[in-house]
């Protein structure tokens, strides 16, 4: 066996490792499409043996059978015929049903297993792959498995079904020209292979172009301002047709390979067919095979060599199958490092005590970004962290919601592990609001409810006057019905942000954390902001990281962040009066110093 086609079998040992649950209804789709094949070929065999009725009459194959009128024989066959054809109709519908809705419900298990791992996987794991990619494996792979199972399992099948049954019958009537009607075989099946071989490789460079054009698409449609406001549609539309080129070109390949096989298969075809035509037709001539089952042995060398023609295609649907199947699998069985730990316990009642312990991390091979840091967060306080961009104080949230693992020390809820909780009880106990606020495509409502699907539309509505949301919201034409647009694109970067509040206050968490929640609004904004902050922040810990100084003057504790460290700490009063880092940034942003 080639290194393509092990590759392409280790591939569908895999889908069937990951299929196990379906197996039964495979394996009786599978018999569905035997039957229905094994009944396929039956008219022909009848035929001959009418053939052989007509000729032959009282000697004919039925007269041995105890029936010696040949009108009583015609109308014996006349009625198999009959039996025939319902069965055959019968097992058909019964492998299309069988098999199309397989192939609707392992592609909807796999995109949906496939997508729920993806959230599982770590934030390292997205670092260096594009969103469009992940799109295409989740979307345009998964359909290219659908599309070999809803045809192409069925066609290999009734292939080598037809190989055994007509072989059997060749064979039992005249091994001599059954010999030379399955010569042609070898050739195709080593065509196959060879096909199988050349293909292989080319079907995964498809599956990767897609990938990247994909990925491409879905960048550029996702930023078509930026591409607007620069006036580089000209250059995105080349770059687009550039993609577009090298996966018309990489399909154009595999489409020449697969192209080539099929004139070869169908002189491989003439060749069995002429063979069998002349031969059997001598021996009949000669007296050594009945007229019967000459025309039998006609007609199924038609009924066994002309079915492979279309090998090609359906060897052409495995391959592109396989090539999708390594990337989906490849994708589901991508391992997760940050997961719930053995004997995890739930967060329950949290009062919101935070420690960090001689915390150290580095994302990957790169250079540490935290040296060090021991610090107490007392529940209830307002905390805020400063300091240049790179200083590591997003990387602390992100440690704290155990996006990230931190390489050495703890860190502590209440005096639990935070790795020693359930992740999911963790994030739930904690509100996040972030410098990039995502909302999703729906209404107001629906995404201030997001996470909180059963809350009323009062506590929605509260949770938007604490955010100081209600009065935009109030003018909106629809209200809280307004459909906000992908990525909230028909909002003020205020207004979103003031949305993002809504939703983690609607959690009530104990813990809330602000990662720059103001750094893109504007003053008027930005005071309301401060505002609601003033007021959500009792009665729970906050956690403030602030590029805006003015924000967090009011904080309990003010943590400044450098290279990695904590170099400063405490009340804005008293990192006044150091003179320090925190004095110089708070000079530069009151316009104090240049």
């Amino acid at each position: 066996m080639t290194t393509a086609a092990q590759t392409s079998f280790a591939a569908l040992l895999r889908l069937m490792r990951y299929a196990r649950g379906f197996r039964r209804r495979i394996v009786l789709a599978s018999i569905c499409s035997v039957m229905n094949k094994l009944f396929d070929v039956m008219p022909e065999i009848l035929i001959g043996i009418a053939i052989d009725v007509v000729v032959r009459q009282k000697a004919s194959f039925v007269a041995e059978l105890g029936i010696a009128d040949p009108k009583w024989q015609l109308a014996l066959l006349g009625g198999l015929t009959l039996v025939v054809w319902v069965f055959e109709s019968l097992f058909e519908y019964l492998y299309l049903i069988l098999w199309r809705n397989l192939a609707q419900d392992l592609q909807h298990a796999m995109r949906v297993d496939a997508y729920e791992h993806v959230q599982r996987l770590d934030l390292t794991y997205f670092e260096d792959r594009s969103t469009g990619n992940l799109v295409t494996i989740l979307n345009d792979d998964v359909n290219q498995l659908e599309r070999f199972l809803d045809g192409g399992a069925n066609n290999l099948i009734q292939v080598a079904t037809t190989v055994l049954a007509v072989g059997a019958v060749f064979f039992s009537v005249s091994p001599q020209i059954a010999l030379i009607a399955f010569t042609p075989i070898p050739l195709i099946v080593v065509g196959a292979f060879y096909f199988q071989r050349r293909a292989q490789p080319l079907y995964a460079e498809v599956r990767e172009r897609v990938g990247s054009l994909g990925a491409r698409l879905s960048a550029n449609v996702s930023g078509i301002t930026t591409i607007k406001s620069f006036a580089t549609e000209d250059f995105e539309a080349e770059r687009i047709r550039q993609d577009s080129n090298a996966y018309l070109e990489a399909n154009r390949k595999a489409i020449a390979i697969s192209s080539a096989f099929i004139p070869v298969i169908r002189m491989a075809i003439l060749a069995g067919f002429v063979a069998t035509f002349l031969l059997g037709g001598w021996m009949t001539l000669n007296g050594t095979l009945h007229v019967g089952a000459y025309g039998v042995l006609v007609f199924l060398t038609q009924r066994l060599l002309w079915p492979l023609t279309n090998l090609a295609e359906t060897v052409d649907l495995y391959e592109r199958a396989m090539a999708s199947s390594r990337r989906i699998l490849d994708l589901i069985e991508t391992p997760v490092s940050i997961r719930n730990t053995a004997g995890a316990n739930a967060l329950d009642k949290v009062d919101g005590r935070i420690e960090f312990r001689k915390v150290d991390f580095a994302y990957g091979d790169d250079a540490p970004v935290l040296h060090d840091i021991n610090l107490t967060i007392d529940a209830g306080n307002t905390v805020a962290f400063v300091g240049q961009t790179g200083s590591g104080k997003s990387t602390l949230i992100k440690l704290l919601l155990r996006f990230y693992t931190a390489a050495s020390g703890e860190i502590l809820i209440d005096g639990q592990r935070i790795d020693s909780v359930s992740l999911d009880s963790l994030r739930r106990r904690v509100g996040f609001v972030s410098q990039d606020v995502f909302l999703f495509q729906g209404t107001i409502r629906e995404n201030i409810a997001y996470g909180s699907p059963d809350a009323t539309f009062e506590a929605v509505r509260a949770a938007a006057e604490s955010a100081e949301a209600t009065e935009f919201i109030d003018r909106l034409p629809q209200g809280y019905d307004t459909v906000v647009g992908e990525r909230g694109q028909k909002l003020s970067g205020g207004q979103r942000q003031r949305l993002s509040i809504a939703r983690a206050l609607l959690k009530n968490p104990p813990v809330l954390i602000l990662d720059e929640a103001t750094s893109a609004v504007d003053n008027d904004t930005e005071a309301a902001i401060q505002r609601s902050l003033q007021r959500i922040s009792h009665s729970r810990t906050t956690i403030v990281i602030a590029h805006r100084l003015s924000t967090i003057v009011r904080a309990d504790c003010i943590y400044v962040m450098d290279k990695g460290r904590i170099a400063e700490s405490g009340r804005h009063t008293e990192l006044l009066a150091m003179n320090g880092i925190y004095a110089a940034l708070w000079a530069v942003q009151t316009g104090q110093a240049a």
